[in-house]
């Protein structure tokens, strides 16, 4: 690294290493010294960029040990949009999708409502093991509306489309406007604790129930995604009011 290594490139270094599994959950990170050390810059510098880190919920202050890795982070889905706009994916470094799922099923109680139908309506899942750095970090079921699927028949295709809420949205010619996001915990089923990897009795989960709606008012999907009840979930909302510049 060039001795006008800035925060950033530091942080982006660890955060791949993150990523790809490098460096593991619950491993120590270098101290500030070491890193002080090894790309040429003042504390102020290398403080600046593990603050970064800690902030996206990448790492995690431990008493006497120093700055650890945290446990696996499962990111919201403004995160995954930003990602896609830039990068065409909505997987991040080291993570990988692995289809369990895909098929025709009755919208059940919990989807009904939020997609606007009557129960037992015939609707489109695709349920996904999402892992990252060969670790399971989440299990993601969608569900799509025949409207959806009339304009993306490949959701119906055990394929990855790179994007399937914003070939949707391309498809449909209308932008996606905003997301609920409903957080809750819960017991999980046999095969939510096997395909994540959780052992024990009653193992408990955190549940995300997402509903994304278009511009036009139309729901786009909703999604329903399990984590083990160590994973990280991640938000970040600006506390800027519009307009304020200080």
């Amino acid at each position: 690294m060039p001795e006008n290594t800035g925060y950033a490139e530091i942080a982006a270094h660890y955060r791949q290493q993150i990523q790809d599994g490098t460096l593991r959950p619950g491993d120590t990170m270098p101290s500030l010294r070491q890193v002080c050390e090894r790309f040429g810059v003042a504390q102020t510098t290398a403080n600046r960029a593990y603050r970064a880190l800690k902030m996206e919920g990448l790492t995690l202050a431990k008493s006497g040990v120093g700055t650890v890795v945290a446990g696996p982070i499962s990111n919201n889905i403004a995160s995954r949009v930003s990602l896609h706009a830039i990068t065409g994916k909505a997987l991040g470094g080291g993570e990988t999708s692995q289809i369990l799922e895909i098929g025709t099923v009755g919208a059940d109680e919990l989807v009904a409502p939020r997609l606007d139908v009557a129960p037992g309506t015939p609707v489109q899942v695709r349920r996904r093991l999402v892992s990252r750095g060969g670790v399971p970090v989440h299990i993601s079921s969608s569900y799509y509306p025949a409207y959806v699927i009339a304009v993306t028949p490949e959701l119906t295709e055990p394929v990855s489309t790179g994007g399937s809420r914003e070939l949707a949205a391309e498809r449909l010619g209308v932008e996606q406007d905003e997301v609920l996001e409903e957080v809750t915990s819960r017991k999980a089923s046999t095969e939510e604790a096997a395909a994540l990897g959780l052992t024990g009795k009653d193992v408990v989960v955190t549940q995300v129930v997402r509903t994304v709606i278009l511009v036009d008012g139309r729901i786009v999907e909703v999604a329903v995604k399990v984590t083990g009840g160590q994973t990280i979930l991640r938000w970040r909302s600006s506390l800027r009011r519009q307009g304020n510049d200080e």
